[in-house]
């Protein structure tokens, strides 16, 4: 399978009482179907997998699949520190129905390259689903180097990175790699136009929770080639990247969420929900976003 374009990290909801909300995933499903997005990763970071217990994790893969109905991929976030857990939870996620695992490196750990490399073989070769291979080493602690994508880049079941270091240099490497099977896209929404206009397929992005119709036309304009009106709407957006970055993903990503009427701002610990210094800011982004849409349509 190839996937591209604007791909959103999927918030979980949760309802007042910190149970996963059935009701608000179904608003934010058809939000991303109705707004343009291209494909969904369910359970991500940005999706609080590691506050999930393995049967809402397992449970929420089988409720996006029913939700979406084909619409669109479905990329399930499986990535954990060990690879028998990373393995088994790729399992859960083939057995779910989704299309293909976003497995993040290993965190905590620090593996060497090789350690890295045998992880990501293993997930390929007994997981069941296609590997998006994901670098984020701001989180892991561990970086997966572009020598050690080119090793794993031929097999046959992984199809592609998220590179989420904003650094054109990593970039450029990695889309040397690049081919009709193994596909770089970027997983930082500041660079993101810098990486497609480079050559990447796509983003997987945070902002788009918040803003789907406008990820999406500006990853149609990159890929596209229409430079003028994608630099026009990246700038546009700029506002909205900074508030996503005020505390740590997904807070502000799920308070604005919460504002525009989709999900309960509702955490679980340790996150927190929105310090309410930031309201104010938060409510001037979306009015500038509600203008942005209404001047496009």
């Amino acid at each position: 399978m190839t996937i591209s374009g604007s791909i959103c990290a999927l918030i979980t909801p949760f309802t007042d009482a910190g149970a996963p909300d059935q009701d608000a995933l179904a608003r934010l499903v058809e939000h991303h179907i109705q707004g343009g997005s291209h494909a969904l990763v369910v359970a991500g970071s940005t999706g609080e997998a590691a506050m999930l217990e393995d049967a809402e994790y397992s449970r929420l893969l089988a409720d996006v699949v029913a939700l979406v109905k084909g619409r669109i991929p479905i990329l399930a976030g499986t990535g954990a520190p060990g690879t028998t857990r990373t393995v088994r939870l790729t399992r859960i996620a083939c057995e779910q129905g989704v299309d293909a695992a976003l497995v993040a490196a290993p965190s905590y750990v620090r593996p060497t390259q090789e350690g890295l490399y045998r992880h990501y073989l293993a997930v390929a070769e007994q997981g069941g689903l296609p590997v998006v291979l994901y670098n984020v080493p701001g989180r892991t602690a561990c970086d997966l180097l572009p020598e050690t994508v080119a090793r794993l880049a031929p097999h046959a079941n992984i199809i592609g990175i998220k590179e989420a270091l904003a650094d054109a240099g990593r970039i450029q490497a990695l889309l040397a790699l690049q081919d009709n099977n193994f596909v770089v896209l970027s997983g930082d929404d500041p660079t993101a136009l810098a990486s497609m206009q480079a050559g990447a397929r796509g983003l997987i992005s945070v902002a788009a929770n918040v803003a789907p119709g406008l990820m999406a036309a500006l990853c149609d304009h990159a890929l596209a080639g229409r430079a003028p009106q994608a630099q026009t709407l990246d700038a546009a957006l700029q506002a909205l990247y900074r508030f996503l970055a005020v505390e740590s993903n997904p807070i502000p990503a799920k308070w604005l969420c919460h504002r525009l009427g989709l999900c309960q701002p509702r955490m679980r610990l340790p996150l927190t929900t929105l310090t309410p210094q930031w309201h104010g800011e938060g409510d001037q982004v979306l009015a500038g976003l509600a203008d942005l849409a209404s001047q496009a349509a």
